[in-house]
């Protein structure tokens, strides 16, 4: 069983359309927006994420600051009743008013002792809710909201934050606008028993302080991460910008070599279309010559040798006749050579008249029959390509003849989305290429070269699938594309 084998040209000159990267833009530096660097894409972020972050961070830590904050003004306030204002409320447990002397008594507690360092004013309150002393009000307060009373009188140290209102504390405002409000228990003397509240206003102005420093230091921290991640990444941005600027370089230098590339491509392809050009010329030369010289004195030779066969005996008749038939063989080959080499005047026919033409003059030549399918062709092509498509068929369709008998001979012809393709094909033995490549001096080797030759010189590809006992099929194409670019450079 044999197994098809199939050549294929290893010289493709294609050349495809240069990359849109290596086109520059033809718009002014002006016109185009220049984009912000990575480095500052990269600080803009970070201001808001670590922005937002140090924000969020230095809230908490500035509510947790005011709640210990709290927690400790309570736990003062509860030190500063224990100590200064729990023995001069020791009589409500028995009366719900203070005497004259215990009310001058913490009136002088608020003047002249350290407690007038801490606390703004002192209020006492009764558990109903009745007031018995206010260092602030001109007048005791009939009642107070029942919320602070209840939970002191449940045991617990009642702490808020607190804007005081002018109208009623005008006296607390005159020291500032934030307070901390502070009700603790005021118990009797060896019992449990809560007699009386003590409610204390503080100054905010303990911890402002702190909330300041707390906020410094996180806007330093801040700026000095900012800082040092910001010279990480312009460094690396810096890095990035001249690798870019010799990448850019490198692009530039292989746009030039890429277009020096595709101008030596069309130079190397349209010195194949003028040597394929100047070859055919050649041989019409050599064909006309052919014909004008030997031809002609072949021809001289043979008119004078029917005068000498006349005057001859006939022991001499018999060798001229010997030498006449053989000048008649040379004359019919010079005939049959210089026909072969001069090409019909082509140039006014279309691709498909020629190709027409070509099966025709075989079929005369040969004596045998080709089918010849075609299919769309293009109306006009190049000179170059239609000697080059007419001797491809010529030399096919003889070495069909040659070595396949002439049996089954195809000729097709199309083109199919820019692509044209020429197949010859026919039903002989067919060939072993392993063994063709081993006797180069093989006529039909000789004649498949010049095929591959002329259909690559003009930037097609060439193909042979044959096997033994499986006929021939050579098939040449053509990029029309490609060779519209090439006549227009």
């Amino acid at each position: 069983m044999s197994v098809d084998a199939k050549v294929e040209s290893n010289t493709k000159t294609f050349v495809e359309a240069a990359d849109a990267t290596l086109v520059a833009s033809d718009n002014p530096s002006w016109l185009r927006l220049k984009p912000p660097t990575r480095s500052r894409q990269f600080i803009l972020a970070a201001i808001i994420i670590i922005g937002l972050s140090m924000t969020f961070v230095g809230s908490l830590v500035s509510q947790q600051i005011e709640q210990a904050a709290a927690r400790s003004a309570g736990e003062g306030a509860a030190i500063y009743m224990e100590a200064f204002l729990s023995k001069h409320v020791q009589e409500l447990a028995r009366s719900r008013q203070l005497s004259p002397s215990s009310v001058q008594a913490i009136d002088q507690l608020m003047t002249v002792t350290s407690l007038r360092g801490h606390i703004i004013s002192v209020n006492i309150w009764l558990t109903d809710g009745s007031n018995v002393y206010s260092t602030s009000l001109p007048q005791p307060k009939d009642h107070h909201s029942a919320k602070p009373i209840e939970a002191v009188l449940q045991g617990h140290i009642f702490n808020r934050k607190t804007t005081l209102d002018v109208t009623t504390h005008g006296y607390e405002r005159r020291f500032g606008d934030s307070f901390y409000e502070t009700y603790v228990p005021l118990r009797e003397y060896g019992t449990d028993r809560i007699i009386a509240i003590g409610e204390f206003y503080e100054l905010e102005h303990e911890i402002s302080g702190i909330h300041h420093h707390v906020w410094l230091i996180i806007g330093c921290a801040a700026l000095a991460m900012l800082s040092l991640l910001y010279a990480f990444v312009r460094h690396g941005d810096r890095i990035i910008e001249r690798q870019q600027a010799i990448l850019r370089q490198q692009i530039t230098e292989q746009g030039l070599l890429y277009r020096q590339n595709v101008s030596l491509q069309r130079r190397a392809a349209n010195a194949g279309q003028h040597f394929a050009t100047i070859n055919e010329l050649t041989q019409r030369r050599i064909g006309a010559d052919l014909h004008d010289g030997p031809a002609q004195l072949l021809t001289l030779i043979l008119l004078r040798l029917d005068e000498l066969a006349e005057s001859c005996s006939d022991e001499s008749r018999d060798a001229l006749e010997s030498i006449r038939s053989a000048a008649q063989d040379s004359l019919r080959e010079i005939r049959d050579l210089s026909c072969g080499l001069a090409l019909p005047e082509i140039s006014k026919l279309s691709v498909r008249e020629e190709l027409q033409l070509a099966v025709q003059r075989h079929e005369q030549r040969s004596l045998t029959r080709v089918q010849l399918t075609l299919g769309p062709l293009p109306e006009t092509l190049a000179l170059s390509h239609k000697i080059c498509l007419y001797r491809l068929v010529q030399e096919a369709l003889h070495n069909a003849f040659l070595h396949a008998g002439g049996l089954q001979q195809r000729v097709e012809a199309q083109v199919i989305d820019g692509i044209l393709t020429i197949e010859v094909v026919d039903g002989g033995p067919g060939m072993d290429l392993e063994q063709l490549r081993e006797r180069p001096e093989h006529r039909s080797r000789l004649g498949l070269a010049g095929m591959r030759y002329r259909v690559e010189s003009l930037g097609g590809t060439f193909d042979i699938v044959t096997a033994p006992g499986q006929g021939t099929r050579i098939v040449a194409r053509f990029d029309l594309h490609q060779r519209g670019e090439q006549a227009d450079s």
